[in-house]
């Protein structure tokens, strides 16, 4: 079918919840990818921090191929085999003791904040239910996450919320100690947000809040689907920091590009999910934690973590060589291969612009320039990028001040 037809069709059949860029992707290998019409595009964006070990990873495809053709899925009412392989992998390289899988992120928090509150209970607190989390943070579409997500414009048009959520600025220790009261159950924050705009913790934010919350005896969550695995130059964004939560979501990048999501937790606070408390159909089957397996191995084995270390360190130079260049840039910011540039305008022209000159990359917030490549990208890919980025940030940033 050719590329107008299809555009034509997806208009008219599917429920109109993005804003699509007028391409369709058909094929993908390693950093690239390509349209209906045989066009290649560098991709800047990884399925937004999906495709970490870039599209199509030989290890990925080989576990799904062989994965489909001895078993699909089949109920958690049975032990399944690569499930019991890929959670004992992700507690041997984590804090963690238990994990539970499910589909998505906003499923993986769904599950972190049941747990929080069934936690709270089986202590004899049961007067605390409430959980503080953080502004411009993202934990979410369905009700209750994007309740807990602290961004007015995701929550627009769907009052009234579900009740229980206190937001405070990101990075605001002080904030955080006046929200905290009798009621409070668990901190949830990004270790980064993405979401929000690559928005980076100051040093000791993290240790601070695990402090607080070890003192005061509230669980703290890391919701860790856009940072975690590997994006960071760490397995983990919290690793930086030398602190551990209580409970981490991950999502995203875990399967290399098949749906799953998965809740942590230490042995304490994971014995609140008993049988008949928390379930998911779909979490954990065979298929996606084969991929699942082979994924987390790959980026285990084969120095993705330190090429996402050193790429993004020279992303960045060049990103801050931009900066002194054109005066419309503000903050540089990010860790590894999530990096954002705050522009003095709406960066959404400068998306179109790379797109046109083969490049994918996103644009949140309404001014960040998001850049989320596979950690398998290379230096000179980064500088591909670079060079077309310049001449299209001097062409769209005229008369543009600070």
């Amino acid at each position: 079918m050719d590329t107008k037809t299809l555009i034509a069709d997806s208009h008219r059949y599917i429920a109109n919840t993005y804003s699509r860029y007028p391409l369709v992707l058909v094929r993908g290998q390693g950093c690239k990818v390509w349209n209906s019409d045989g066009r290649e595009y560098l991709d800047f964006v990884a399925g937004l921090a999906v495709c970490n070990l870039g599209h199509c990873h030989p290890r990925v495809v080989q576990a799904i191929h062989d994965q489909s053709r001895k078993l699909i899925h089949v109920s958690n009412f049975y032990h399944i085999e690569p499930q019991i392989e890929l959670a004992k992998l992700l507690c041997q390289n984590s804090f963690a003791d238990r994990v539970f899988f499910c589909n998505s992120g906003a499923e993986a928090n769904e599950a972190a904040m049941k747990l929080a509150k069934k936690y709270a209970k089986d202590t004899g607190r049961g007067d605390r239910f409430e959980i503080i989390t953080m502004e411009k943070s993202f934990h979410g579409r369905t009700m209750a996450t994007m309740s807990a997500t602290g961004q007015e414009k995701i929550q627009k048009g769907f009052d009234p919320l579900v009740p229980g959520f206190k937001y405070v600025p990101f990075n605001d220790m002080e904030a955080v100690l006046r929200a905290v009261t009798p009621h409070t159950c668990a901190i949830m924050v990004e270790p980064i947000q993405g979401e929000g705009g690559v928005n980076c913790p100051s040093d000791g934010y993290l240790r601070d809040l695990r402090q607080l919350c070890q003192q005061k005896g509230i669980l703290l969550i890391f919701d860790e689907v856009q940072v975690g695995m590997g994006r960071t130059g760490k397995l983990f964004a919290h690793e930086h920091d030398g602190v551990y939560p209580d409970i981490m979501t991950l999502a995203k990048s875990l399967a290399g590009g098949v749906p799953i999501g998965a809740m942590l937790a230490s042995e304490e606070v994971a014995k609140s999910f008993t049988p008949g408390t928390h379930a998911s159909t779909f979490g954990g089957n065979p298929l996606a934690t084969a991929a699942g397996l082979a994924a987390v191995s790959a980026l285990l084995e084969d120095g993705l973590l330190e090429n996402c270390r050193r790429v993004g360190n020279h992303f960045l130079k060049r990103l801050m060589d931009l900066k002194g260049k054109y005066p419309f840039i503000g903050e540089v910011r990010g860790k590894g291969l999530i990096i954002g540039v705050e522009l003095g305008f709406e960066g959404s022209q400068i998306v179109v612009r790379c797109m046109e000159e083969g490049f994918l990359i996103n644009c949140t917030m309404g001014n960040v320039l998001r850049f989320l490549p596979p950690l398998i990208v290379t230096p000179g890919e980064v500088d591909h990028l670079i060079g077309a980025l310049d001449g299209i940030l001097g062409e769209c940033g005229k008369g543009a001040g600070r």
